[in-house]
């Protein structure tokens, strides 16, 4: 895996780009200087986390026969005050499924994913208690 990053203006703002080609653009607070043109790096961290969750959800439900219709990730992240680094401490996940779904099934694919398989949870949950909820919506 590597990623390359360039500096696209003489303040923060950066540009990752992976081996595919894809593309994210991170930037720094204008508290700081930055110029709000991108994520905050912790701020694609938590993003990280609810792609890598999503990920395993959808792949569970699959194997499961479960018909996702779609699926929606609510993802919060409380940081440590007053410390440099500044390390999360408390990260939630809500997911909301939608779709004519078996709750145990949903809830069993959260968990597996979330507490086992999301190799972003499993890294966090080493300075963060790292919770999550889901509600299904039948439409």
């Amino acid at each position: 895996m590597k990623i390359e990053i360039n500096r696209l203006n003489d303040s923060y703002w950066m540009e990752a780009v992976n081996e595919s080609g894809n593309k994210v653009h991170m930037d720094a607070s204008p508290d700081i200087g930055g110029t709000d043109h991108g994520f905050r790096p912790m701020q694609l961290l938590l993003t990280a986390l609810g792609g890598c969750s999503a990920i395993d959800i959808i792949s569970i439900l699959k194997k499961q026969k479960q018909k996702l219709e779609d699926i929606t990730i609510s993802v919060t992240g409380e940081r440590e005050k007053d410390t440099v680094p500044s390390l999360f401490r408390e990260v939630h996940v809500h997911f909301v499924l939608f779709g004519n779904l078996e709750e145990d099934k949903v809830k069993k694919a959260v968990s597996l994913s979330v507490e086992k398989y999301c190799s972003v949870a499993r890294m966090l949950e080493k300075t963060a208690t790292v919770t999550h909820s889901f509600e299904i919506v039948n439409p």
